[in-house]
């Protein structure tokens, strides 16, 4: 059994879509970055690969590759488990927490869920995903920014 950490966060912008959990999240504001930006698969990404010992997501998935511009991180995420996977490891759980003053994102928890099981071929059992804010305080609480964290446990 192996364990990988992975945090990421991403400046919030106008004129960009908000993805998290690979779901459209109807909001204001998007994430910045050269993928879809998504904070939550990025930090799925580093735990996967951390806990096989593979590096990181920008060791894999550069922000110089142009290929790459705009990709919808699910697609980042499934090369991930392919790599997990082509290691010898199988991924037993997933547990995470989005961080952000804004917007409430309860109820696109299922969605994230299923979206991500899809893509790993996890059960919906064994991704578990929480949310938090940080009570007002700095780059989050300010809304100018949402962040992630993931534990990944394979084996």
């Amino acid at each position: 059994m192996r364990i990988g950490y992975g945090y990421d966060i991403h400046q919030l912008v106008k004129r960009k879509k908000l993805f998290l959990g690979g779901e459209y999240i109807p909001f204001g504001k998007g994430l910045l970055g050269h993928s879809d930006a998504d904070v939550l698969i990025h930090a799925i990404c580093d735990a996967l690969l951390g806990a096989a010992g593979l590096g990181d997501i920008g060791m894999h998935f550069p922000d110089t590759d142009h290929s790459l511009k705009d990709i919808k991180s699910l697609i980042l995420l499934k090369k991930t488990c392919n790599m997990v996977s082509d290691s010898g490891f199988s991924i037993f759980n997933i547990d995470s927490t989005i961080i952000a003053q804004a917007p409430n994102l309860s109820p696109y928890r299922d969605a994230m869920r299923l979206n991500l099981a899809t893509c790993t071929g996890m059960k919906l059992k064994d991704i578990n995903i929480k949310f938090t804010t940080s009570e007002g305080l700095g780059f989050i609480g300010e809304e100018k920014g949402i962040a992630a964290v993931c534990v990944a446990l394979i084996g």
